[in-house]
């Protein structure tokens, strides 16, 4: 079993040894760099051309089935008169 003296020396190592280390500098970090304004500009572009794509595609499609539409409406309007 420790003598109370021992205990002290002990308890004054630990509070010394958190006094050192709670004094130091935080180590320096440096900050990433910026991407570069052409970098994102060409991935903004691709994001938007991969958008459009399909989107362009929907558009036809909605013609195409405004147009069946129409002419199924036609004859049904002929058949019915």
């Amino acid at each position: 079993m420790m003598r109370q003296g021992d205990w002290l020396a002990m308890m004054v190592g630990v509070v010394m040894v958190g006094l050192i280390g709670c004094g130091q500098e935080a180590p320096k970090t440096s900050a990433p760099a910026a991407p570069s304004k052409s970098a994102t500009d060409s991935a903004g572009q691709a994001v938007v051309d991969s958008i459009k794509a399909p989107l362009d595609k929907s558009r036809a499609v909605e013609g195409t089935l405004e147009k069946a539409a129409g002419k199924k409406a036609d004859t049904v309007k002929d058949a019915s008169q």
